[in-house]
């Protein structure tokens, strides 16, 4: 399996089993199956409201004594409503309560917008908090206590520009070591691949296959399919594999992470068996020009109309 090397030369698993979207009742079980098919790579979030179910996969799994915690790489993510410093070592701690765990591997900022502590998804102005507010450098160095307590042992974000990555590396000497984003053929973002590979800041692809399976309203009318796409269709078949397998094999030998979703053990088996792959530089040829610049998860839901969030990704 390739690795992303981290500068504590800790190594993260280039393939993990995402866990957005998984519903409740499946989760658990695509974590052991996960765990018992060869991941080593578990992303979270306290947003998906899963990490209890995640949780007690992990004890379940590392109970058995095949698998040891320390052999699991272990990333979540810090919510919109605690990023005042007082709030972002409890959460944390709830975190890992629910995962049932002594500390995480990567926590990450889940998105450069703050809300009014409790607030789970804001429905007025109101509900929000400005980076006037609460700024990203008061969340960050909070996150920095949270790794020097030994909560974490590496910290991120997630949702960043590079003008956001810019400002916050402007205000520190304790860089993010990771940038999770939207990223596929569709929405290539080589300007943030090279920003992020010169400044030692690694990327994890989420949506990787166009997640197909989010909330209908989150939707966009017509919107291009990834795994229908002729071209992906094109090379799937010259290397009898699954469209699906050849999205994440893209995103491996960019060299990002790649976190595809699934609680289906036929397809839990297959995106990891997706590593076997070998695209060749007409493959990516090919797969390079189909970048559209376009976003399945746009930011559009925390527009309300006085919040400042209308702009996110900064284009």
């Amino acid at each position: 399996m390739k690795t992303l090397k981290f500068r504590n030369n800790d190594e993260m698993p280039a393939i993990g089993l995402g866990t957005w979207k998984s519903e409740p009742g499946k989760v658990e079980e695509a974590v052991k199956i996960a765990l018992r098919e060869g991941y080593r790579h578990i992303d979270c979030a306290a947003a998906y409201n899963n990490e209890g179910e995640i949780g007690n996969a992990f004890t379940e799994v590392f109970s058995e004594g095949k698998i040891k915690r320390e052999d699991v790489w272990v990333t979540s993510k810090l919510w919109n409503d605690s990023h005042r410093k007082e709030e972002v070592i409890p959460a944390l701690k709830q975190t890992l309560k629910d995962l049932q765990l002594d500390y995480l591997d990567l926590y990450l900022m889940h998105w450069p917008v703050a809300f009014k502590n409790g607030v789970s998804f804001p429905e007025k102005d109101e509900d929000y908090l400005s980076l006037e507010e609460v700024p990203i450098i008061e969340t960050w160095n909070a996150m920095i206590e949270a790794k020097e307590q030994g909560l974490v042992k590496h910290i991120g974000v997630s949702n960043f520009s590079i003008k956001k990555l810019e400002d916050l590396m402007s205000r520190t000497n304790d860089n993010p070591e990771m940038n999770q984003v939207e990223l596929h053929p569709f929405l290539q973002q080589d300007s943030l691949l090279e920003f992020s590979k010169k400044n030692n800041i690694h990327l994890t692809a989420y949506s990787p296959l166009g997640s197909g399976d989010r909330n209908q309203e989150m939707k966009a009318k017509n919107e291009p399919s990834l795994l229908e796409e002729p071209v992906i269709k094109k090379i799937a078949e010259k290397h009898s594999a699954s469209p699906g397998q050849i999205l994440i094999k893209w995103s491996v030998e960019r060299g990002t992470a790649v976190i595809p979703k699934s609680t289906s053990k036929g397809h839990i088996i297959g995106n990891l068996e997706s590593e076997k792959i070998n695209l060749d530089s007409q493959d990516m040829e090919d797969i390079d020009k189909l970048d559209r610049h376009f976003r399945y998860v746009t930011g559009e839901f925390f527009v309300t109309k006085k919040n400042p969030y209308e702009n996110i990704y900064d284009e």
